[in-house]
């Protein structure tokens, strides 16, 4: 996921993708945990999602701060 996607999103979808997101992480981190995982790659790659998502959130907070 991009961060231009993100920044399309509201902040209500933005925070609902993070919740999936990490849900997809536990799911991952089980599998690694297990022995399971077919790519361990993608463990990164959910992590830096999850990352670039709150880096977004925390950009419009900090505008909403400044506006007022």
């Amino acid at each position: 996921m991009k961060a231009n996607e993100i920044k399309d999103m509201t902040s209500e979808e933005i925070v609902q993708k993070v919740g999936e997101l990490k849900q997809e992480l536990f799911n991952l981190r089980f599998q690694a945990a297990t022995a399971q995982i077919d790519n361990p790659m993608r463990i990164k790659e959910v992590r830096k999602d999850i990352a670039r998502a709150k880096t977004v959130l925390r950009e419009r907070e900090v505008s909403q701060a400044k506006a007022m």
